[in-house]
């Protein structure tokens, strides 16, 4: 038996160590036997952190296949997604900004993940977003944009799905590359500006200034730089408009 799972080749040998290991440890669940896992294959995030979910989808994908046996689950913790579908609304200033571009810099980027002003940048995306919040999952991070200490725009950015056509044609890269690679590209789930900012050339403004602000970011979050971004757009109502 070989199988590969998130770029990791396993093999009977390593199913039978981890048989061994709930063997060893009959009392563990299935969270703690994945971090134990972890810890003895040293499988970790760039950042340092436990892959502890990548390893425990792995276990489940081996167990649903018969190849091992894990113990019963023993609690179901809440689907983020439900338990923070209702987003608690803000009060901004929302008086109109009509400037012209140069008037309204400096303009300031906050990554606000797991920051105070998180809920502020949630409540915006699911009050005036057309797609509304959704709590991202894997890596990602969240920024409100000020200028003169109001906030103007939000941005949302997520590591890549893996497979994409269009992109992995535009950069030409072999299945393997792609494996290689895929971390060190971001895509754009949500951006935001405002609808009381009225400002020329502000959101072109906005994501050049991220090509330089998230390689940053991003590597001193999780341990491994941005090489890329992309964006998509609704095809409706965007699709259409010059």
């Amino acid at each position: 038996m070989k199988l590969r799972y998130r770029g990791r080749a396993i093999t009977a040998t390593d199913v039978s160590f981890i048989e061994a290991l709930i063997a060893e440890h009959p009392e563990a669940s299935r969270r703690r036997l994945s971090k134990l896992l972890c810890e003895v294959w040293n499988w970790r995030q760039p950042n340092g952190e436990l892959r502890d979910m990548v390893c425990r989808s792995l276990m489940l994908e081996l167990h649903r296949g018969g190849f091992i046996e894990l113990p019963q689950v023993r609690c179901r913790p809440p689907n983020n997604v439900i338990a923070r579908r209702r987003v608690q609304a803000v009060e901004v200033a929302s008086s109109p900004i009509r400037v012209a571009l140069r008037e309204l810099r400096p303009v300031e980027f906050r990554q606000v993940r797991r920051s105070e002003e998180e809920k502020l940048f949630e409540a915006l995306i699911a009050e005036h977003h057309y797609l509304g919040y959704t709590q991202p999952v894997g890596e990602h991070l969240k920024y409100v944009v000020y200028s003169a200490s109001r906030p103007i725009a939000c941005l949302a950015w997520s590591s890549a799905p893996r497979h994409l056509g269009p992109r992995d044609r535009f950069i030409g890269w072999s299945k393997e590359a792609r494996r290689r690679n895929i971390r060190f590209l971001a895509y754009n789930t949500r951006f935001l500006v405002l609808p009381w900012v009225e400002v020329r050339y502000l959101a072109s403004h906005i994501l050049g200034r991220m090509t330089r602000v998230i390689p940053r970011d991003w590597e001193r979050v999780y341990g491994h730089p941005i090489w890329y971004l992309e964006s998509f757009v609704e095809p409706c109502p965007f699709g259409n408009r010059a």
